[in-house]
């Protein structure tokens, strides 16, 4: 793959002298070894920040983009669950950045490097097995991030708040209505945004200064100095009660000392104006990953994927352009209100408020309605797929329905509780075997 140039970060003019920018000073660690069960299969082959989305980008793309978009330019992404995938996505999709500029993108899968026994054993401890590596980079700041969320989000913003306040972390916050507070790690705060209380999935949020209906829940971004955040690792490395963990055991000592400070995020997200709010996404069900994928073709969606000043860059694959054929009274090849990678065939089919992703192949006389397809998907004639997820590689068989008859759908296939399907090859092969087709 040929190299790309590498989008500059967001400047405003200083003057001669200038201190350089803090994302300059800053190194990013995501995150990014949780399977993401809730998935369900879409994880069996897979972590979750490497399942696909949005056509043609996998989820981990959005905490990386955000990282280069904002001017930082030194990455490490630590693995541990079915890596492969995702190892193999970020060597082809993110081989641009280049040594001789300081520019780096280290992807660490849990080795055993500090104990022949221990794997990761929770985010922090992720971490703190890298401590060599990450002093290596020569950094005075860290980020770190989760890798399993979608959104845009300039982390510069955050890191001059942090340095602004003197606080000891900065944690990263989205504003949710109190009443779905109750499933997020959620952020008590005073007047001045310092963080007074951290509740778990409390069943009574507490609000914010300014709004009582609302509440600050944990976004899972954190900001340290490196060489403060160095000791507090290895103080929690050697406690026998710590489950090593930043929401569990970090943050919380740090809210308790009166040293954490919360940022919003609506405050740094970046929106190209067509948006009509801050989006932030846990893509973490079967249900929220098709309903934020299936947002994306909406006339305005809430995620603009089209902004070129933040764009979500990835592997780009060399494939075709998608191909619409046959026009005919009923067969006739079309795509309404869509999205349609490259590489896709849509021949004598009807797809309605669907999103395809890359090489898709959809055959006469077949109709998608709600559905999203995973990469290399066929579809053969006559099927009727509603509200469907589709595994990557799946094989539709000529004339599968599927949406039309909730207890046929789970007899076979992975029902949601929001009444969407998932099907993967395993499924179709098992419901094929038993039926003797």
């Amino acid at each position: 793959m040929t190299e790309r140039s590498v989008p500059a970060p967001r400047q405003t003019p200083t003057r001669i002298g200038a201190a350089p920018r803090l994302s300059s000073q800053t190194m990013a660690f995501v995150l990014a070894g949780g399977r993401g069960s809730r998935l369900q299969e879409l994880t069996d082959r897979r972590a979750k920040p490497a399942v696909q989305f949005g056509g043609k980008t996998r989820i981990i793309d959005f905490a990386l983009s955000n990282a280069l978009n904002s001017g930082i330019r030194r990455i490490a992404v630590a693995t541990q669950y079915k890596a492969h995938s995702l190892i193999r996505h970020m060597q082809r999709g993110w081989n641009f950045l280049r040594a001789e500029r300081n520019e780096f993108l280290d992807i660490l899968p849990a080795s055993q490097r500090v104990d022949e026994g221990k794997w990761y054993m929770g985010t922090a401890d992720a971490v703190t097995q890298n401590i060599d590596i990450v002093d290596d980079y020569n950094v005075k700041y860290v980020i770190v991030l989760a890798g399993d969320h979608v959104y845009k989000m300039d982390y510069e913003v955050m890191l001059q708040q942090h340095v602004d306040t003197g606080a000891k972390v900065t944690v990263g916050c989205l504003t949710v209505p109190r009443e779905e507070a109750s499933g997020f790690g959620v952020m008590d705060v005073d007047d001045s945004g310092k963080i007074v209380d951290f509740l778990e999935k409390p069943a009574d949020p507490p609000g914010t200064p300014d709004d009582p209906d609302q509440s600050l829940a944990s976004m899972g971004i954190y900001v340290f100095e490196w060489k403060f955040l160095r000791e507090l690792l290895r103080a929690d490395a050697v406690d026998p009660y710590s489950r090593h963990d930043f929401g569990h055991d970090i943050i919380p000592a740090l809210v308790k000392d009166g040293t954490a400070c919360a940022h919003r995020f609506s405050e740094s997200c970046v929106m190209s104006g067509l948006e009509s709010r801050p989006y932030w996404r846990d893509v973490g069900t079967v249900d929220s990953f098709w309903q934020a994928n299936i947002d994306l073709t909406e006339f305005i969606p809430a995620l603009d994927l089209y902004d070129n000043s933040w764009p979500i860059w990835t592997y780009s694959e060399i494939v075709p352009p998608a191909k619409f054929i046959h026009d005919d009274a009923e067969r006739r090849g079309q795509a309404i209100q869509s999205m349609v990678a490259g590489g896709c065939i849509i021949s004598g089919s009807e797809v309605y408020n669907s999103l395809l992703f890359t090489n898709t192949r959809v055959r006469s006389f077949s109709t998608l309605d709600h559905t999203v397809a995973l990469p290399g998907v066929q579809i053969d004639r006559r099927a009727r797929l509603t509200k469907c997820v589709l595994d990557s590689q799946v094989h539709i068989p000529e004339g599968l329905v599927v949406g039309e008859d909730a207890e046929e759908d789970a007899r076979w296939f992975r029902r949601s509780p929001g009444g969407i399907t998932l099907i993967t090859q395993p499924m179709l092969d098992a419901r094929t075997r038993e039926l003797g087709l």
